[in-house]
């Protein structure tokens, strides 16, 4: 339960302080919050028995005093999953550098070679992005500095949030070039 509130006393509170089932603005403040917070949440339980919420838009009933409440676990799965990686996008975090070099088959040609040359080392990294990146970063290294899910484009992202820390990875290409990307540190 959300603060001692299941699924029956959640529709009985709604049901009693409101004159329309389809239109929340008839619904006092408390209710309003109320609703408001198991929106957002989406999930609550009672008993021990997880349950998935539908707004009134779309609740469905067997009479007139009990909504239908979804209980499928691919339904509650799917809502978990989606609110795992929202409260993730707030939490996780990863520290990056990076040396870009643009153009198309002999750029990547060239971070192959760089690759080869600096190894998993973070000071030739750092060496070799302040020497070859055409990237404004390369003036400190190549370092992005801190930053989460979605601040970069998604196959960056992609590589950042899903690859071994302490490693060059790439060369991967994006709408900017061809770059080869160190992960120095990521908190989940």
């Amino acid at each position: 339960s959300i603060g001692g509130v299941g699924p029956q006393t959640f529709h009985q509170h709604i049901t009693n302080n409101r004159k329309d089932d389809r239109n929340i603005k008839t619904m006092n403040f408390s209710s309003l919050s109320l609703w408001v917070a198991f929106l957002l949440v989406g999930v609550f339980t009672e008993n021990g028995s997880a349950f998935v919420v539908q707004p009134p838009s779309i609740v469905t009933r067997h009479s007139t005093s009990s909504p239908t409440v979804a209980t499928s676990t691919t339904t509650l799965c799917g809502l978990l999953d989606g609110m795992g990686d929202f409260i993730k996008r707030f939490t996780t975090k990863a520290t990056a550098s990076h040396i870009l070099i643009r153009g198309g088959a002999e750029a990547a040609h060239k971070l192959q070679d760089l690759k080869a040359q600096i190894g998993d080392s973070p000071v030739q990294f750092a060496e070799a992005a302040a020497q070859y990146s055409e990237c404004p970063s390369a003036s400190s290294g190549g370092s992005l500095g801190e930053f989460g899910p979605g601040a970069m484009v998604k196959e960056f992202d992609a590589v950042v949030f899903n690859e071994p820390v302490g490693q060059v990875h790439g060369p991967i290409q994006t709408q900017f070039g061809y770059h080869l990307i160190y992960i120095s540190e990521r908190t989940e």
